[in-house]
């Protein structure tokens, strides 16, 4: 048994080592042995290939506005660890993630010995959820982000009230499948049957797999355009602003403070769902709904660092992320020199990445970070063709000289993997933190 989280944390990301095993059955026997807790708690699933984060911050916020307790479970984490575990968006304490490990640990031997091996880290961490919000605390209600695909993700164990897909895009296609087709099979892997479907899914051939299993599952769905839909939208300053029709429900000029015309799709999707709960029983008003999703906050996900020199942070990690961005990029700084430094998972796709962030960049670098599957920064190199393109050696070295030197006119984002994103974060708010008061 471990005595301190440090050591708690090592073990469980020692599980690195074993990599994705997709695949139910592991925690089916964890979740046997532990009695079951996910099935004693009400909880939501969201899935999709971008947006999940986005979605359930929505969501959350609009509960926990409408004054319930709510449970989060989020993949991957960008400030600390323990985000990944949360109750109304505050990360549980270092205390109780030592009191998880010693509850897993003990199991993780057990399994190790059997047939169906060891489990994963991330199989670990969401039987550790599962475990906290049904014995640990006391929540109204979880909401349970999908970590890999839909099917065999290990959070599909869960019986939900409502399932949310939120989009569909060519990720992680060497394991999920090379089409939006193969990919939606594995997504719409999480409808239950009778269980209502939200999606925000636009792809023909996609939508047409999520409808064809929903119908399968007898599972009402609710489509994006066809049951909802967003009129109106206004890019603000800073956020977005939309009018949405929900049934007989209208909301005119929701605000969101996330950017991007995206994140309305994934507003509309919380909107959705919270009218459903609030017909399950949960009292959930247009005013818990309107201030929910102004305060709902998301971080990486286009977010200004600093205004003074122009610092943005964005984890674009797959090639619908980073046709967002881009989109984002012209529509907002058409007129600044734009300085892009840019990091990837070895396993994605991310030439077509590239090429797009060359097309709006002035200016791009490459680099590696500390990850098992991380490209190195020559890797991603040999892919741009941008004219003015460099690869650093050291990120942090290389940002903490760079930004100093930012015109008026220039600003810098830093984009790509989420876990490099997460490592980034905690380092530049506090160097910029000491700079801004410099100024």
């Amino acid at each position: 048994m471990f005595t301190t989280y440090q050591e708690a944390l090592d073990w469980i990301h020692g599980r690195l080592r074993l990599g994705i095993k997709p695949g139910l059955k592991r925690m089916e026997w964890m979740m046997d042995k532990l009695g079951h807790p996910e099935i004693k708690v009400k909880a939501i699933h969201i899935g999709g290939t971008n947006g999940k984060g986005s979605t359930v911050t929505f969501l959350r916020s609009i509960l926990q506005t409408a004054g319930y307790t709510v449970g989060t479970f989020t993949s991957p984490y960008i400030e600390q660890f323990n985000e990944r575990i949360s109750i109304n968006g505050k990360p549980i304490s270092d205390r109780e993630i030592l009191e998880l490990t010693n509850v897993i640990v003990p199991l993780a031997e057990e399994l190790e010995k059997t047939e169906l091996g060891g489990p994963t880290e991330f199989e670990v961490i969401t039987a550790m959820a599962f475990y906290y919000f049904a014995e640990m605390i006391n929540v109204d209600i979880v909401l349970y982000e999908v970590g890999l695909g839909g099917r065999f993700d290990s959070t599909n164990v869960v019986k939900p009230l409502a399932s949310i897909i939120t989009n569909i895009g060519l990720d992680h296609t060497n394991i999920l499948g090379c089409t939006y087709e193969e990919i939606a099979y594995e997504k719409a892997g999480i409808i239950k049957e009778r269980t209502p479907i939200f999606t925000a899914v636009k792809h023909p051939g996609a939508l047409k797999v999520i409808e064809e299993q929903a119908e399968k599952r007898n599972a009402p769905i609710f489509r994006l355009d066809h049951e909802f839909f967003i009129t109106e939208h206004e890019s603000l300053m800073k956020g977005e602003a939309f009018t949405l029709k929900v049934g007989e429900h209208h909301f005119k000029k929701l605000e969101i403070s996330l950017m991007g015309r995206h994140q309305t799709e994934n507003a509309s999707l919380a909107v959705a769902a919270s009218l459903y709960l609030d017909r399950q029983g949960l009292t959930i008003t247009k005013e818990s709904i309107r201030i929910g999703l102004q305060q709902g906050y998301w971080p990486g996900r286009f977010e200004i660092l600093s205004e003074n020199p122009l610092v943005i942070i964005d984890g674009a990690h797959n090639d619908e992320g980073v046709t967002a961005l881009v989109q984002e990029l012209s529509k907002r700084y058409a007129d600044r020199h734009i300085h892009i430094v840019f990091a990837a998972l070895r396993d994605k796709s991310y030439s077509k990445m590239i090429a797009k962030l060359d097309g709006i960049a002035d200016q791009i670098t490459f680099v590696s970070f500390d990850y098992p599957r991380a490209a190195t920064a020559e890797e991603l190199l040999a892919q741009s063709k941008s004219e003015n393109k460099c690869a650093a050696s050291n990120w942090q070295t290389y940002l903490l000289e760079e930004i100093p030197t930012l015109k008026e006119n220039s600003m810098m984002v830093i984009t790509g993997s989420l876990y490099f994103i997460s490592q980034v974060k905690p380092i530049l708010i506090k160097y910029l933190k000491n700079i801004t008061v410099s100024l």
